[in-house]
């Protein structure tokens, strides 16, 4: 598909150019996840670049297209066209950031089928990295601070995502539930087990609501691993490093026959598969085992 398609929209600022394809349920991953060149970084024309330039027009796309998402959902109760906005909006922001992205392993998954992806969780680009990587639609298992921002939680809450307070129980489990019956419904579950992001990139302990969902639906776990995006934008800063991503699929753990009980066992079991996919594609050098006690 050449920039002159039909199926392409132009656009400039400054010293970007966007190619925005019109059909993104449609569009091949190869058309979406083409190669972006990543200039050589300065930490001046880097920090200028963002304020000036990548956080403004990310704020922009947020506004008009969270507006745009709102509205549909007055039209399209399937969440179809709000998953397609958000799509678009994950891919402007990935352009704008010059982040090129890759995704690796998608052909281990039936993508068919509901199942419930796992991801680590180190940087605010982590999100749009798994709407534009992955090819389907889902729902994403959030936090409730994110659904009180205004825009951006807006468009989770009219878009069918699922909030989780952690600050209440009976909440909490309610929460569960519904993201148990949503993907019986055979809607797949994005979820990030460790509950927020990590300050230094490392894996951190999972949270058990994901594994009771899974064994509660009886659904695979698909273990990922998201690299790139804590060396662009870690917590507690708004400067954007260019910085190519990696999205790495590992195979489904399955949870055909599990209960309940077998939550800690599972939960290890994904946390190891997780860490076994970041620490062999990332820079970061894997926590070495406790040295046990001499007796």
């Amino acid at each position: 598909m050449t920039m002159n398609s039909p199926l392409c929209a132009h656009l400039e600022f400054t010293s970007f150019q966007i190619f925005i394809p019109l059909n993104f349920e449609t569009a091949p991953a190869r058309f979406i996840l083409f190669h972006m060149s990543v200039r050589p970084q300065n930490r001046i024309s880097t920090r200028l670049a963002s304020y000036l330039v990548r956080n403004p027009l990310i704020y922009i796309y947020t506004v008009v297209l969270g507006t745009l998402s709102l509205l549909s959902s007055f039209i399209d109760r399937s969440g179809r066209l709000q998953h397609n906005f958000a799509r678009l909006w994950s891919w402007l922001i990935l352009r704008t950031s010059s982040a090129p992205l890759t995704v690796q392993g998608l052909d281990r998954i039936d993508l068919t089928q509901p199942a419930i992806y796992a991801a680590n969780h180190s940087s605010a680009l982590d999100i749009p990295v798994l709407y534009v990587g992955l090819p389907f639609q889902f729902r994403i298992l959030a936090k409730i601070e994110l659904f009180r921002l205004p825009f951006l939680g807006w468009h989770l809450k009219r878009s069918g995502q699922i909030s989780i307070d952690r600050t209440d129980a009976r909440a909490s489990l309610r929460s569960l539930s519904i993201g148990s019956q949503t993907v019986k419904q055979g809607m797949s579950l994005v979820v990030f087990p460790e509950g927020g992001r990590s300050a230094d990139g490392h894996l951190q302990p999972f949270l058990g609501g994901t594994f009771y969902i899974a064994i509660k639906a009886q659904v695979p776990i698909v273990p990922m691993a998201i690299v790139g995006t804590y060396d662009a934008l870690p917590m507690n800063t708004y400067v954007i490093r260019p910085t190519p991503f990696r999205l790495i699929v590992g195979d489904p753990i399955p949870t055909t026959g599990l209960t309940p009980r077998d939550m800690e066992a599972l939960s290890q079991r994904v946390h190891k598969a997780m860490s076994d996919i970041l620490y062999a594609n990332s820079g970061l050098a894997a926590p070495q085992p406790e040295a046990q006690p001499q007796i």
